[in-house]
């Protein structure tokens, strides 16, 4: 990931609007900010959440709470716990996240 067209900012986080993501089962909530090529996110999974679709975008994942499951497409799963991250590159490893108990992420792609 290149960082480019980014001044110094900051980020207070209950003040950036809520989108709403349903998945093939619960909901993510989403606030997002876009600072010149990078999106930041603060993602909250309902329990129950299953990603809708096979991601191929690159990230930088953190768990901050909660439990997430991220399955690779054709390979591995990978049980994530609050303090732990993954990070891959885009169009390397297409994936999908979900947990049962719901998790707080924050995510920079």
């Amino acid at each position: 990931m290149k960082i480019e067209g980014v001044p110094f900012g900051l980020t207070d986080w209950t003040t950036v609007p809520e989108t709403v993501h349903p998945g093939s089962s619960g909901v993510a909530y989403w606030r997002t900010v876009q600072a010149g090529n990078v999106r930041i996110r603060m993602v909250t999974y309902s329990p129950g959440y299953l990603a809708d679709h096979w991601c191929s975008r690159g990230h930088v994942l953190l768990v901050l709470e909660g439990m997430l499951l991220t399955e690779v497409q054709g390979g591995s799963a990978h049980t994530l716990t609050a303090g732990m991250s993954y990070q891959v590159s885009d169009d390397v490893a297409p994936h999908r996240s979900s947990t049962e108990t719901g998790a707080r992420l924050f995510i920079v792609d």
